[in-house]
């Protein structure tokens, strides 16, 4: 069936697999995306939504490199939310609520209008390995399928287990069988693995719910979108609603705790901290009498509808119960109950940056397999471990991005360098230079680097340089251009802000925190300059954030470019921190696990400390 050798395997097709596999033929090689189920490609397994807190930012940073998260999102959305609006633009994130069968077509559709993408549905049971580097793999039809490089992405399927109360059923995903063999072949590699957990709510028959005692939820009155591409923007929406759980609920959910795998030892693997189960959350919050319940549509026209809020593992009838406690929810039929599921995972400490592993030469790990959950954290391994595996089989120089460079890149650090003993998941709190790394400005980051790999087309990067131009363009007009105290005081004086005595910039009147862009259009002149240029919506937002963070923006940048510095002091390949008595034990363990390859790197080892950082510069002649 397969004469020929492959440049890259992708093994799974869930947003992982996907975006490794497009990445990888999009930038010529030959490429096989090997699933267990074809038909399941880009599936939303969990919530049908994407992006929010810091997951916003990094869809938008894989579109800017190149990749289809943000297309894919935006040709089937059908609502669209700006969070963070009322804070500082570096919290700003943008999410989609999906269609999800729309959204699996679309991912389908694309991959199969890639060129270099060829598809085979079947289990993958192992790699095969030639003289410590990946040669191809093996699968349950006992077929051996060659390639110079292979990307695992298998998410929860790997040894997957499913509970639902006291039973147990072996699966990567409700109806779909789990994946065996890998694990076991990877550990006699050498190669250390854990468990970990993650759960599901019920879906249930929207037509059997009561919105009209829930607080409906709307998208925004001007949507934006994903994709800096031109994608189409939202001109209807679908509305969400909220509810709460009660004390009542709280306590019928208690009655069932005894049958619970999460209180009776069954569950042994930690789930996510910031996305836990109901029961979990009643137990660890044992104070609030309520919880919030969102209840999001599962796409335009289907009547099924995922209950946000209300992950659980309980047994069925225990969920049926206190569901139909909930307010809007007396009357609900489900279309099958909530679950936790236990899956293998490697700690991805054993990996280079570049997602390459360290024990096998050209493998590569990409998504949950690497302890992290959420499509858009797959997505970006998945899009980084493509787009590398084709460098190392062309023997080009491998790509990474600098934690001031991109959310993805603090995501790929923190893994590396820290390991996760949990679901890891992004928030903008994790990244030090959030000023830098803002949704706006991804395509002005990313896209020159995407362009320069072969990634990201010209239409990208023409259509970046168009908006760099036109918003320097118009930071120059601020800061050229001079506003009389007659024109912008009646503004100010609207505002409660002092006046200004005689003419001045307008940008620094733009500075102003009270002052916004709809204010500075009042003016005549910069209603003309708007007008003159065909300044659209994304251009005034760029330009607003420019003039009036450009001070906080050029204070992170220095601090960044301070720290990269030690970026670029390389450590030795392989090096023996052993000798170097005069480091902590627990520093030279660590160091000697993980192998930095520069002090930067090294300081963000948990558990290196200042004085070890001295040492190694000391030795290194630094």
């Amino acid at each position: 069936m397969f004469t020929n050798e492959y440049d890259v395997i992708v093994v799974g097709g869930g947003h992982a697999g996907a975006e490794a596999a497009a990445a990888a033929a999009n930038m010529g090689s030959k490429t096989l995306l090997i699933t267990m189920n074809l038909q399941t490609i880009g599936q939303m397994s969990c919530n049908p939504a994407m992006g929010g807190i810091a997951k916003g930012q990094i869809v938008r940073e894989i579109d800017a490199l190149g990749g289809y998260s943000g297309i894919v999102t935006d040709k089937s959305a059908i609502q669209f939310k700006m969070l963070n609006k009322s804070k500082g633009p570096a919290m700003w994130s943008p999410r989609a609520q999906n269609d999800r069968m729309r959204f699996a077509e679309e991912w389908r559709l694309l991959l199969e209008k890639t060129p270099n993408c060829d598809f085979y549905q079947e289990m993958v049971t192992g790699i095969t390995v030639t003289s410590g580097k990946v040669s191809g793999v093996k699968t349950s039809l006992g077929l051996e399928i060659r390639a110079k490089s292979v990307v695992l992405t298998n998410g929860t399927f790997l040894n997957g287990l499913i509970h639902i109360g006291e039973k147990q059923l072996g699966g990567g995903r409700a109806g779909e069988k789990a994946s065996t063999g890998i694990t076991e072949q990877l550990l006699d590699l050498g190669f250390d693995s854990g468990r970990m957990k993650t759960g599901t709510p019920p879906r249930v028959d929207g037509r059997s719910l009561d919105y009209s005692v829930m607080i409906p939820q709307p998208g925004d009155s001007e949507p934006e979108k994903f994709s800096y591409l031109k994608t189409p923007v939202l001109e209807r929406q679908r509305d969400c609603y909220m509810t709460h759980t009660s004390s009542m609920v709280h306590e019928m959910l208690r009655e069932g705790f005894d049958r619970s795998p999460m209180f009776n030892g069954r569950i042994k693997s930690i789930g996510p901290r910031y996305c836990p189960s109901i029961e979990d959350k009643i137990n660890r919050f044992a104070d609030k009498d309520s919880h919030q319940i969102f209840v999001e549509p599962e796409g335009w026209d289907t009547v099924e509808v995922y209950v946000n809020g209300f992950s659980t593992s309980l047994p069925e009838d225990v969920q049926a119960r206190a569901l139909r406690a909930v307010k809007g929810f007396e009357k609900v039929k489900f279309f099958r109950p909530g679950y936790a599921i236990e899956y293998d995972y490697f700690p991805p400490t054993q990996l280079k940056h570049t997602l390459e592993t360290k024990l096998v030469e050209n493998l590569y790990f990409a998504g949950q397999i690497n302890g992290t959950t959420g499509y858009e954290e797959a997505a970006s391994q998945g899009l980084m471990a493509g787009i590398n595996a084709h460098l190392k089989v062309n023997e080009k120089e491998a790509f990474t991005l600098q934690r001031d460079e991109a959310y993805i890149g603090v995501l790929i650090d923190d893994l590396i360098t820290k390991g996760t003993e949990e679901p890891y998941r992004m928030f903008t709190s994790r990244a030090e230079y959030r000023t830098l790394l803002r949704q706006d400005n991804a395509d002005l980051r990313l896209t020159p680097k995407g362009y320069a790999l072969g990634l990201a087309k010209k239409e990208r990067l023409e259509r970046m340089e168009h908006k760099l131009s036109k918003s320097n363009s118009f930071v120059k007009f601020f800061k050229d251009t001079s506003v009389l105290p007659a024109d912008i005081n009646p503004i100010l004086e609207e505002l409660g802000t002092s006046l200004v005595k005689q003419s001045d910039r307008m940008f620094k009147v733009f500075s102003r925190p009270q002052v916004t862009m709809e204010h500075m259009m009042q003016l005549n002149s910069v209603a003309d300059f708007v007008e003159t240029n065909g300044l659209d919506r994304e251009v005034r937002e760029q330009t607003e954030i420019q003039v009036k963070y450009s001070g906080y923006i050029a204070k992170e940048k220095n601090n960044a470019d301070k720290l990269q510095r030690l970026e670029n002091v390389k450590i030795p390949r392989e090096f023996d921190y052993s000798k170097l008595k005069s480091l902590s034990y627990e520093a030279r363990e660590k160091l000697n696990a993980i192998q930095p390859v520069t002090i930067a790197q090294a300081a963000r080892v948990s558990g290196v400390n200042p004085s070890d950082i001295s040492v190694l510069l000391v030795y290194l002649g630094r």
